[in-house]
C-alpha cells in the first residue's frame, strides 16, 4: 500500500503504519528529496542514506516525548519533513526560509541546534543528566557519523558517558563518509566488523541459561566470559566501545527498517548507555550520488534526471587557485607539506594529495590535532599549510595560540570560505576569524582581493619564518569587476587602488579581501554624487600600515573601512586603536557585520541586508559623511 506522505497529519500517524506501507514510504521520501534539493541545492547523499533509519526512529519512539539530537545536522532532512516542515522545503536554505541544519527555534523537534561535528554525544549527554535529575522518564538519542568519530570531542563524551553510565542511545551511522572518504583506524575498524546483530540478545540469555546449572553454573560463566573476552579482544574492535563502559550492539544493516525497529524497540528497555552500530549507504536510491556520494554530499541545483549539475561554466575559485599554487611551489620544495581535516577536497587539495601521497595529510574531522600537529612538523624546518574553512578552524583557537603562535612557529593557514558564504547559515558563516586571529600576537594575516593575489601571497607566506594566515572567501572573483594582483607585496604595507580628487569631502576607503570589489563599486557611484574618494586596498590586515594611516590622519582624511567579518575585535577595530592614540577629529566609520550571527541566504542578499552591497557601502558612507 503506498502512503501519501501529505496525509501524515502528525508524528503518531508513523506509529500507526505497517513494515509495507513504511517501505513505501521511504521510496516516496527519496522521491520528494531528489526532487526538492535538485532545485534548492543542499546536502542530499547523507539524507538520502538515513530516510529508513529515520522512520523506524519514528516507528518506535515518541518524539513528543523522546529526544534526538543529530550530529552535524546534515542528514536531518527526513527528520524535518516527518515533524512537520515538508510544505517549506522550497525554501530549504534560502533566506528566510527552511533552514539545512535544526534550528531549536524552527521546531519544538529539534532540541538541539547543529552544524559542527561530534557534538551531539556532549549535548544529549547533558539531556540525559537533567532527565535523570528530575526523575523523568524518556530517552534521549544521539545519531552520530563514524566520520564524526575521528574527532577528539566525541571521545571526550564518550568516555564521561561510558563512566557515569547515564543511559543514553547512540547510533553509530557507518556509512564510511564524512565529506571526504574518512580517514583513521577507527574508521578501518568500523568497516571490518562483522558481529552478527543477535550476538548480544544470544549472549545475555546464553549467560543466563549456563547459569541455571547446578553448582557449577556460575563458575562455567566466569571461565567462559574470560576466554571470549581474550579471543574478543583480538578479533572484535567493537570492544573499544564496551572497553569504554558502552554496550555494543550490531552491525545492523541500516536499510533494513524491520530489523532496525526490532532493535530499537528492545534497547528501549535498557538501563545503561547503547552503542547501536548500523550500515548504510550514503546517498541510497540516486544512483548517481551512489556512485559519488562526496559530490552529492553539498550540493548546488542540479538536473535529477542525468544528475549534472547547474553551474555557470567557470570553474576555477580561490579553493582551486591556492590548491593548484601549492602544487606547483611544492614540485621544486620538498619540505611543504600540506594538512587538511577531512576537507581534501573542499579546500582544494586533490590534485596535491594526488601528486605528493606522502606529504598530504588528512586528519579527519580534527581541527586541533590538525594545527598542533603542524606546529610539530614546522618546528622540525618543514613548512606546513594548514587548509581549513574559517567556520571550522575557530574550532583550534587555543592550539594557534598555544603550539604555533607562543612558539613564533612558521605554519601557513589557508583559510577557505572566510566571510559570507550562504545557503549554510549562521553555524558556518566566516565571519570571525579577522576577530579571533587579529588578538593572537605573533600572527600575520592577509586577505587577497582576487584569485591571482592569493598566488602571490602564499609563495610569499611560504617565504617567511613566522605564522601567516591567509583569508578567502568561497567562490572566485567578482564577475563585474576585474583586478590585478599586487605587484610588490611588503610586510604591512597596503595598496593604493585609487587616489582621491578635488571633492566636498575628503575621504579614503580601506577595504579588505573580497570587499575591495565591491568598495570599487560603491567609488563609482559614489563619483557621480560629487564624491571622489580614496580607495586602498588592506591586503594586510595584521600589521595593519601605519605610515599610511598616519599619511591620512595628517592630510585630514575621514576614513571608512569594509570588511566581511564581525566589526567588533576585526579589520576596523584595528584601524580604530590606532588612530585613537593619534590626536584625530575626522570622523571614522567601520562597515562589516555588528554583533550579529548571520543568517542563511544568497550572499548578495545578505550584503544587501547588512550593509555591505556596493549601493548601500555607498549609501551608508554619503549619509555618514555629507
Amino acid at each position: 500500500m503506498n502512503v501519501n506522505l501529505d496525509k501524515l497529519s502528525n508524528i503518531e500517524d508513523i506509529h500507526d503504519l505497517t513494515m509495507e506501507e513504511l517501505e513505501n514510504l521511504s521510496v516516496v521520501i527519496r522521491s520528494f528529496l531528489i526532487g526538492t534539493v535538485a532545485k534548492t541545492g543542499g546536502h542530499l547523499a547523507s539524507n538520502l542514506g538515513v530516510v529508513e533509519l529515520t522512520l523506524s526512529l519514528y516507528k518506535v519512539f515518541d518524539f513528543d516525548i523522546d529526544k534526538i539530537v543529530w550530529d552535524v545536522g546534515h542528514q536531518a532532512y527526513v527528520h524535518k519533513i516527518l515533524t512537520g516542515r515538508k510544505e517549506f522545503f522550497s525554501t530549504l536554505r534560502q533566506y528566510d526560509g527552511l533552514s539545512g541544519f535544526p534550528k531549536r527555534h524552527e521546531s519544538v523537534y529539534d532540541h538541539f541546534g547543529t552544524g559542527h561535528a561530534t557534538t551531539s554525544l556532549s549535548a544529549s549527554l547533558g539531556m540525559a543528566k537533567v532527565r535523570d535529575l528530575r526523575n523523568e522518564n524518556y530517552e534521549v538519542i544521539s545519531v552520530i557519523g563514524d566520520g564524526a568519530l575521528t574527532g577528539g570531542m566525541a571521545y571526550e563524551a564518550l568516555n564521561d558517558i561510558g563512566y557515569s553510565q547515564t543511559k543514553l542511545i547512540i547510533i553509530l551511522n557507518d556509512n564510511e563518509m564524512s565529506i571526504s572518504k574518512n580517514v583513521g583506524i577507527l574508521s578501518s575498524a568500523l568497516s571490518k566488523l562483522r558481529i552478527r546483530h543477535g550476538y548480544n540478545f544470544f549472549r545475555d540469555n546464553f549467560n543466563k541459561g549456563v547459569k541455571s546449572i547446578p553448582l557449577v553454573g556460575d563458575g562455567l560463566v566466569d571461565l567462559i566470559e574470560n576466554l571470549k573476552k581474550g579471543v574478543k579482544q583480538l578479533v572484535v574492535p567493537s570492544m573499544v566501545f564496551e572497553n569504554l563502559g558502552l554496550k555494543y550492539i550490531g552491525p545492523i544493516d541500516g536499510h533494513n527498517i524491520k530489523e532496525l525497529t526490532r532493535v530499537f524497540s528492545l534497547v528501549k528497555d535498557m538501563k545503561w548507555p547503547i552503542l547501536i552500530h548500523i550500515k548504510t549507504k550514503k546517498g541510497k536510491g540516486y544512483e548517481f550520488a551512489e556512485k559519488d556520494p562526496s559530490a552529492y554530499h553539498g550540493v548546488s541545483p542540479f538536473n535529477y534526471v542525468n544528475g549534472e549539475f547547474i553551474t555557470n561554466g567557470k570553474n576555477e575559485s580561490y579553493s582551486s587557485t591556492f590548491g593548484d599554487e601549492l602544487l606547483e611551489i611544492a614540485k621544486s620544495n620538498y619540505k611543504i607539506v600540506a594538512i587538511t581535516a577531512a576537507m581534501t577536497e573542499g579546500v582544494g587539495l586533490s590534485k596535491f594529495k594526488e601528486a605528493f601521497p606522502k606529504r598530504c595529510f588528512d586528519v579527519g574531522i580534527a581541527e586541533e590535532h590538525a594545527v598542533t600537529m603542524a606546529a610539530g612538523i614546522a618546528s622540525t624546518g618543514f613548512k606546513p599549510v594548514v587548509a581549513i574553512y574559517s567556520t571550522f578552524l575557530q574550532r583550534a583557537f587555543d592550539q594557534i595560540i598555544h603550539d604555533v603562535c607562543l612558539q613564533n612557529l612558521p605554519v601557513v593557514f589557508a583559510i577557505d570560505r572566510g566571510g559570507i558564504v550562504g545557503e549554510d547559515g549562521e553555524t558556518h558563516q566566516g565571519i570571525y576569524d579577522l576577530s579571533y586571529l587579529s588578538v593572537i600576537p605573533n600572527m600575520t594575516i592577509l586577505a587577497p582581493k582576487c584569485m591571482g593575489e592569493l598566488r602571490i601571497m602564499l609563495r610569499w607566506a611560504l617565504d617567511q619564518n613566522y605564522p601567516i594566515a591567509i583569508r578567502y572567501p568561497r567562490g572566485g572573483d567578482h564577475k563585474n569587476v576585474s583586478l590585478s594582483p599586487i605587484k610588490n607585496l611588503i610586510k604591512g604595507k597596503w595598496e593604493i587602488l585609487f587616489e582621491s580628487r578635488e571633492s566636498s569631502v575628503k575621504i579614503a576607503i580601506i577595504a579588505v579581501g573580497k570587499m575591495v570589489a565591491n568598495a570599487i563599486l560603491a567609488r563609482e557611484k559614489l563619483l557621480d554624487r560629487d564624491i571622489c574618494p580614496m580607495l586602498i586596498s588592506g591586503c594586510f590586515v595584521k600589521p595593519i600600515d601605519e605610515d599610511m594611516l598616519t599619511f591620512l590622519i595628517d592630510k585630514e582624511y575621514n576614513i571608512v573601512t569594509v570588511e566581511d567579518n564581525l566589526i567588533q575585535g576585526g579589520f576596523g577595530s584595528s584601524v580604530l586603536e590606532f588612530v585613537s592614540k593619534k590626536k584625530y577629529d575626522k570622523k571614522i566609520l567601520t562597515l562589516g557585520f555588528n554583533d550579529v550571527f548571520v543568517p542563511q541566504g544568497k550572499v548578495d542578499i545578505l550584503y544587501e541586508k547588512y550593509g555591505l552591497s556596493s549601493e548601500e557601502i555607498a549609501e551608508r558612507i554619503e549619509d555618514f559623511f555629507i
